[in-house]
């Protein structure tokens, strides 16, 4: 549902109300879903783990959009990669382009 539909259709107080609910019984839709389907795959991998660390819940949680910081050193690595593939041209700080004159 766009936001603009949602707008029309919720008034601010119910909105804040769902809002509250949430942040008390935790996440509604898709995201509770991934905790439920979660529970039940740590419980089926511990049941059949033999000896070992038990597995939580939060080893079978997605987690979207994590990825590690980079360091400044493979940004850099990045853009020359990407400048290459692109046919690009790497030109010095002091003006020269590298290429024979």
């Amino acid at each position: 549902m766009p936001v603009s539909e949602l707008l029309e259709r919720v008034s601010s107080r119910e909105l804040s109300e769902w809002m509250a609910y949430e942040r008390v019984a935790g996440p509604l839709g898709f995201d509770r879903a991934d905790v439920q389907s979660a529970i039940v795959a740590a419980t089926v991998a511990n049941a059949n783990r033999g000896k070992g660390k038990p597995l939580t819940p939060a080893d079978f949680v997605p987690k979207w959009d994590r990825k590690p910081k980079q360091t400044v050193e493979e940004m850099v690595q990045l853009a020359y990669a990407l400048n290459a593939a692109f046919g690009g041209s790497v030109v010095n700080a002091g003006g020269d382009d590298g290429a024979a004159e």
